[in-house]
Formats: structure tokens, sequence, C-alpha cells
């Protein structure tokens, strides 16, 4: 089986090299910070070879406070919050206006949604999280509540929803798997838990490519 494994930074791997093959060929794809980057490198990888899985391992913010620091989940459903237009102080989402068809392909009522993720027992037990991608993390709360009250996020990132974006229009299977490394607040790097959360995020993806089969 061919694997592709993305992930923004280098970083983001850090505990995942050297995991085993397990007779899989992994290919890894460091694309850089944000959605352009993630979007235009990812899409070119899967036009050039035929994958049979692909997995995107980062880390994330978590709006959700029952989602402990370190903890690793399956970003099942993710949309562009920031695609739309402003009137105002009022923010209308690009499909309420027509821009973007809530169910065109690949959105499903204006969300990204994973209907068939890889098999696995590892995959499985995760929690299920929506996730949203950003071009700016979101770090004063009056734009965080905002965001909450429109979209109701768990957990936000810079790439996730361009990762899946380029999975759905390839038809290529695939999962996006986050640590939770902070919460969504105004930025505070002191309460960062980000070696914790890469290590439990390498631990997860390795004992996952054990696993790995396409349904």
């Amino acid at each position: 089986m061919r694997v592709l494994v993305v992930a923004a930074t280098d970083g983001e791997l850090s505990s995942f090299h050297n995991t085993p093959a397990h007779g899989h060929t992994l290919d890894v794809l460091v694309t850089g910070v944000g959605m352009v980057a993630t979007a235009a490198h990812v899409s070119r990888a899967l036009a050039l070879t035929r994958y049979d899985i692909a997995l995107n391992l980062g880390v994330c913010g978590a709006f959700d406070r029952s989602l402990a620091l370190g903890t690793v989940v399956h970003v099942a459903s993710d949309s562009l919050p920031e695609l739309g237009v402003q009137d105002g102080p009022t923010f209308i989402p690009a499909h309420l206006v027509g821009l973007v068809p809530a169910d065109a392909t690949p959105f499903a009522g204006g969300r990204l949604l994973n209907h068939a993720p890889p098999s696995s027992t590892i995959l499985a037990g995760l929690p299920q999280v929506a996730g949203i991608t950003v071009n700016t993390v979101h770090g004063e709360d009056e734009a965080i509540a905002a965001v909450v009250a429109r979209v109701s996020p768990q957990v936000e990132s810079m790439e996730g929803a361009a990762f899946m974006y380029a999975c759905l229009i390839a038809g290529v299977p695939f999962a996006q798997i986050r640590a939770v490394s902070n919460y969504v607040e105004r930025r505070n790097r002191a309460a960062w838990q980000l070696g914790p959360a890469i290590e439990a995020l390498g631990q997860t993806a390795s004992a996952l490519i054990t696993q790995l089969q396409v349904r």
C-alpha cells in the first residue's frame, strides 16, 4: 500500500520519523504552513502518483475545552469560515450568497466531510471532531466568540480543509489526524503543550500505519 503522509512543518513529524513502514510505501510531504501551500503541494502529489491512502498529521488549537491538551483527534469535518463576504459588521458565508453552492463538489452543506476514512480501530477510537481551517489563527475574544456562534468548531488549523479538499477531488481515502497543542484564546505560548502533543501525534500515527487497510 502506498501512503502519502502530509504535514505543514517538519517539526510536526518529529516523533513520526523513523516509523517502520510495516510493508507499506510511505511518502512524506512537508507542504509549508497555510492552506494555499497545502492545496498546491497535495494536489500536485496526488496528480503525479496514485496513493491508496493520504494522512494529514499536525497540531491544532481547540475551542472545545473538554479536549485535554495532547489529545489526538480525527478531524472528520472541516470548513473554511473566512470564505464569504463582509456586509458591515455581518459576515455572510460564500454558499449563502451564491458564490459556492453549499453542495457543490466536494462540499456537503458547506462543509468538507470524510464519509469513508481508512479502516482502523486506532482511527475509530479517536475523538471525531469538527474543524475549521483559517488563514489567521484566532486570538481575540470577540472574534473567537463570533466564529464559535457561527460554525461551532471544536478545533482549528491552517491546513486541514485544503488537504481534505484535494483528497476528495482526487478520490483518495484520507484522514486528518491532529493533536491539541493549545486552546484557542488570546495568544499564550506559555500554556501550550506543543512537545507532548507532537509526541502523542507520532505515537498514534505510527500505530495507525500498522493497521491501514483500503476499504
